[in-house]
């Protein structure tokens, strides 16, 4: 498996474009909408919080990691497929589960490296406090990294080809973000939003992160549905993936 995560890993960096990207574009948002005054203000309705405490940086956490999970990670499963790399390694003895899982890993990396940058720039920068239960952050952060990973992997496992995978993800992504306070926080969505949101797996990522990094503890059901996402997307990508 050690092997496995390390050639994928030497892959995975002759292409640093989508890595990059995930990386520089929600430090370039934080950084960029952290500046404006008006969301260095503490407001009544989160709760007392200024948009930089927890709100601004939490999303670009699950920017960072969506984009990683639905665009990156299907767009290179489905290349590997279209050119018969698969193929030629469906007759060693390397099933799909390992190679779903070094992909999995190598991008959950990349996406802890850019939570360091954010958090980091973030407290340098604009004064942005560090998350208070820093240990229960690191759960969720990679609880629910796995959650969207999982549906990275199915939306590979079942994408007709290279180029609809990343679109797919897209179409997927956007209306998660939504629900999840990427445009308008959580607190502001119609009750309906909310709801339907808790029950979907970026929602509650998002707002465990929140809960987290202002030092409480995260929500059971967010946590529940979060695991029962991995669950539940790692067998169907498992069970569906396609060698060629």
């Amino acid at each position: 498996m050690k092997k496995m995560i390390m050639i994928e890993a030497k892959l995975f960096l002759r292409e640093p474009g989508g890595p990059i990207f995930a990386i520089l574009l929600p430090l370039a948002l934080l950084l960029g909408l952290g500046s404006i005054p008006g969301f260095r203000e503490a407001g009544p309705e989160l709760g007392g919080e200024r948009v930089i405490d927890t709100q601004l940086p939490g999303m670009m956490v699950i920017l960072s990691v969506v984009t990683m999970a639905l665009t990156v990670l299907p767009g290179t499963l489905v290349t590997y497929r279209e050119s018969g790399v698969l193929r030629r390694m469906s007759t060693t003895p390397v099933g799909p589960a390992r190679l779903l899982i070094a992909q999995v890993v190598n991008n959950i990396a990349v996406t802890v490296v850019a939570t360091a940058a954010l958090i980091g720039l973030g407290d340098l920068v604009l004064g942005v406090t560090a998350p208070r239960a820093l240990a229960s952050f690191v759960a969720v952060l990679l609880l629910g990294s796995a959650s969207m990973f999982g549906l990275g992997l199915l939306i590979a496992a079942v994408a007709p080809s290279a180029k609809s995978a990343p679109g797919i993800g897209s179409l997927l992504m956007f209306p998660l973000l939504f629900l999840a306070g990427m445009w308008i926080p959580r607190e502001m969505l119609p009750d309906l939003a909310r709801r339907i949101g808790d029950f979907l797996p970026m929602a509650p990522f998002a707002q465990a992160l929140r809960d987290t990094w202002a030092g409480h503890a995260p929500q059971p059901l967010h946590l529940v549905v979060m695991a029962a996402t991995v669950l539940v997307t790692g067998v169907l990508a498992t069970r569906l993936f396609r060698w060629e």
